[in-house]
């Protein structure tokens, strides 16, 4: 049997997840994985040296090296044949580089984490300016403790990094970008935007199954009333992690 292939460890989600040529794309799209997309991150981006790049990425550097010549070969495909990049999938997990409170602890399995933006008691409408999270822990159907989290200057596509450190399970937020959506998706965290109001009231009618919110939300201008959603129907207390690790 062929030896299991090991998770390769990255650091931060990507906040852009597609490129394409100005005039358009030929062909079918070239998806590059986000392991992939590491190397090229740590190689050519942040200058490491291979061993340099296997030692963050926790794999050999043999494999460091098959990695980065893949990705340098989709790069290429792309540039001469016009083709559309897209970053997509892989062996991969997330390093827990972003610092976690003290005082907010591992969650066990029959706990469900629930973030939203906040800012003085509501739900903050820019999901990647936001620099505070509340956070909820949830068990049997009802929240059991609740803290306010800062981001540490953390914005847009590294806040999806932040909020899978943390251990979250959904997010509820206002307006939000297609590329922070895409990021929250990869990270496995179940997203409820264009919701406003109180933040509390939204996390219990989350669990109560009444939360409306707007399933096509980009961002906070472009909401309204007709794209208001009613969760009830998604079974959203009794959401359950998906995960990379």
């Amino acid at each position: 049997m062929p030896r299991p292939v090991r998770c390769r460890e990255i650091r931060l989600l990507p906040e852009f997840w597609s490129f394409m040529p100005e005039d358009g794309c030929t062909g079918e799209s070239v998806v590059m994985t986000l392991d992939e997309l590491e190397t090229i991150r740590l190689l050519d981006h942040a200058g490491l040296t291979q061993e340099a790049c296997a030692q963050q990425m926790d794999v050999a550097r043999t494999t460091v090296t098959a990695v980065y010549e893949s990705a340098r070969k989709k790069i290429a495909d792309c540039l001469i044949n016009g083709r559309r990049l897209v970053i997509s999938g892989g062996n991969w997990r997330l390093h827990r580089c972003a610092a976690v409170p003290e005082t907010l602890d591992e969650k066990g399995d029959d706990i469900m984490r629930v973030a939203v933006t906040y800012e003085n008691g509501s739900v903050f409408q820019h999901f990647g300016h936001t620099e505070q999270f509340k956070v909820y822990d949830v068990q049997d159907g009802k929240i059991v403790r609740s803290e306010v989290v800062g981001t540490n200057g953390q914005g847009h596509g590294a806040l999806a990094s932040f909020l899978k450190n943390l251990q979250v399970d959904t997010l509820i937020c206002g307006g939000i970008g297609g590329g922070a959506k895409t990021a929250l998706a990869e990270a496995g965290i179940t997203l409820y935007g264009g919701v406003t109001g109180s933040a509390d009231a939204a996390a219990e009618a989350l669990l109560a199954g009444t939360l409306a919110y707007n399933p096509d939300i980009q961002c906070s201008h472009h909401s309204n009333e007709s794209g208001d959603h009613d969760c009830a129907s998604h079974s959203c207390g009794s959401h359950k992690c998906s995960s990379h690790n």
